[in-house]
């Protein structure tokens, strides 16, 4: 008797044992999980300049609100998401008690989409602009983990809680070393917000842009929370040269620089016979620029003869423009004299300065460099820019020569029978 109930005693132990075995590894897990998972933070103003009417026929805050639905919807599983506002709260004129007010509306964390989007529903246009205490308590609740941390801040004015600049609170954030990137959205924006938005989301490698529709607004915040979920990747600090054989070499990779208006940047790319260079530019207009713009990215050799080129221009209002080529390097059959070539790819742009703008630091801009493996075989190598798409067009032609020659000889043959009737 005493022996069994030892032996049940036993088992019960083990079997208990070996649900913990398999529960607490996947707690660990679980653990592990939540500590790398990208986090986003949304911060929006509920000033009252929020009331304004001059978003697609509503108030900028029921734009906002519509927006916010919709992200919410699209938000992927593994994004931790919160919302804080500021200005929410305080109606009254203390400006002190006004520059207090942010609050966080849905704390930072695995997304209920009822309750965040119930939260959002009670908002009204209320208060102050106190953009920097909202940035230093948003920095405060992505703190921890290992994963991407962003700050998405949407104002429709610049912050009214002057001395704490923003745009200061937003290099002390970057000086952390702590991986947050803060953009940046202007709804409607005029000059002085432009500016400030700008240097905000610059001082943490983010993007600002200006949001005068709805769907913009929908389209940019979406990217954005998408963008969190994506391997971090930390562009590296270059200089181009103002000719290319001063121009520093570059491996495969995502580069920053600046360009100055009215100026071009060099940089040299060594591609292999047998591989194929993929480049692409990005060029941001962080401050009030004319509405004329392009830029242009070309591909030379080392004695300046064109091999190919990319461009892009527009006339109208943008934040950026990007433009890319690609530029095969046939294999050679002589393993001998199979050596690198050195490729220059010049980078220039035509926005030009608004009035009044400084001209100084040049504008941002982004550059892609890929060097894979090339096509295959010689014959996949682009002939006349067509590639293997050069034998549909001659079966095309030798097509509507052949159908030429049958429609020419049925119409003297009709001719023909109609004469001699």
């Amino acid at each position: 008797m005493i022996r069994t109930q030892r032996l049940a005693a036993g088992v019960c132990a083990l079997l208990a044992a070996l649900a913990a075995g398999m529960v607490f590894p996947a707690g660990a897990v679980a653990d592990e999980t939540t500590a790398t998972a990208p986090k986003v933070d949304l911060v929006i103003d509920v000033s009252g300049s929020m009331r304004a009417k001059d978003i697609d026929g509503q108030s900028r805050m029921a734009a906002a609100k519509q927006a916010f639905n919709e992200v919410l919807d699209a938000t992927p599983e593994e994004v931790q998401l919160g919302i804080r506002t500021l200005g929410a709260n305080y109606p009254g004129d203390d400006r002190r008690t006004g520059c207090k007010d942010t609050a966080q509306l849905y704390p930072v964390g695995p997304l209920d989409r009822t309750e965040a989007k119930t939260a959002v529903a009670t908002l009204t246009p209320t208060g102050w602009t106190p953009i920097g205490p909202a940035l230093l308590k948003a920095a405060d609740d992505l703190d921890g983990g290992e994963g991407s941390k962003r700050i998405v801040l949407i104002s429709d004015g610049e912050d009214t809680c002057a001395p704490l600049d923003p745009c200061e609170v937003a290099r002390e954030i970057a000086a952390k070393g702590i991986g947050l990137t803060i953009d940046t959205l202007g709804l409607v924006p005029n000059t002085k917000l432009r500016q400030q938005l700008s240097c905000i989301a610059e001082a943490t490698g983010g993007t600002f842009t200006s949001v005068e529709h709805t769907d913009e607004l929908t389209d940019k915040v979406n990217q954005l929370v998408d963008r969190a979920a994506d391997p971090v990747v930390t562009p590296v600090a270059t200089t181009g040269a103002e000719q290319c054989a001063k121009a520093p070499t570059l491996k495969s990779g995502l580069y920053n620089d600046r360009e100055e208006f009215g100026q071009q940047r060099w940089y040299r790319v060594d591609v292999e016979p047998g591989q194929e260079l993929r480049a692409s530019v990005s060029v941001s207009a962080d401050r009030a620029v004319n509405p004329s713009y392009g830029v242009l990215l070309r591909a030379v050799t080392a004695n300046g003869r064109e091999i190919v080129r990319g461009e892009a221009a527009g006339n109208g209002r943008t934040d950026v423009v990007s433009t890319g080529l690609r530029y095969p390097k046939k294999e050679s059959d002589d393993e001998d004299t199979a050596t690198a070539e050195a490729v220059c790819l010049q980078v220039t742009h035509s926005f030009s300065a608004g009035s009044g703008v400084k001209s100084t630091p040049g504008l941002p801009l982004e550059l892609t460099v890929d060097v894979v493996d090339g096509p295959s075989a010689s014959s996949d190598v682009a002939s006349f820019g067509l590639g293997r798409g050069w034998w549909l067009l001659g079966a095309l032609i030798l097509t509507g020569f052949l159908a030429g020659l049958v429609w020419g000889w049925l119409s003297r043959w009709r001719v023909a029978v109609w004469r001699t009737n």
